[in-house]
């Protein structure tokens, strides 16, 4: 387990940098100094697509060095069936995010299944995280409007207000408290479901083979 976190870890930094900088995926003096095979590893590793060899034979065009595309290949191969373990699948699909089938056919089964198992904790935490998002923001709203009665009500009694000031204050107050109505009512079915739907969760994680 040890060796694998490594790895993976590894393969998190080589992404970053990479995103960092841009398209070109090696600088001039990698390109003069690289090992094949080792990129290849590393982009396997890290779960990239067999095309990420364009991206290496761009970079290094400039400076006059074209990619040993077996050597890649070897290492590409290399690096995937580390990657391809179901662990790592479990984990692509707990953060939700694509497969794009490239393990190799005696791994992808595993891969695959291990990946859906993730995918759906995945949704099953979404669909709590949505609820909780929906609830706060209509309790945020509920408070909002019992605010605006608050003060709506005051003006409809208010010796200062005009008639017509009175007059639609009331028809305000209405209004609020008929949203209020309705936003209690939405607010304790989300409570509702957001209760299954954390038990649905928990039930679902205790069935797990892996943890995150």
């Amino acid at each position: 387990m040890g060796v694998e976190r490594t790895r993976l870890a590894s393969a998190v930094l080589l992404i970053a940098s990479v995103a960092i900088g841009g398209c070109a995926t090696m600088s001039e003096q990698e390109c003069l100094t690289v090992d094949w095979r080792t990129i290849g590893y590393e982009d396997g590793v890290a779960g990239y697509s067999g095309d990420r060899i364009g991206l290496h034979r761009k970079a290094c065009a400039k400076h006059g060095v074209t990619p040993d595309l077996a050597s890649y290949q070897q290492g590409r191969e290399a690096g995937l069936r580390e990657y391809c373990v179901p662990a790592n699948g479990f984990r692509l699909g707990a953060q939700g995010a694509k497969y794009h089938g490239l393990c190799p056919a005696d791994l992808d089964g595993p891969f695959t299944t291990a990946y859906e198992s993730g995918h759906h904790l995945y949704t099953l935490r979404a669909r709590v995280e949505d609820a909780a998002y929906r609830l706060g923001a209509k309790r945020s709203e509920l408070e909002s409007i019992e605010k605006d009665i608050v003060r709506q009500s005051a003006l409809a009694v208010s010796s200062d207000a005009s008639a017509d000031e009175r007059a639609q204050a009331v028809v305000d107050v209405k209004r609020l408290a008929e949203r209020s109505g309705r936003l209690k009512e939405e607010i304790q079915q989300l409570e509702r479901d957001k209760a299954v739907f954390e038990r649905d969760l928990e039930d679902y994680r205790a069935t797990l083979a892996y943890r995150l």
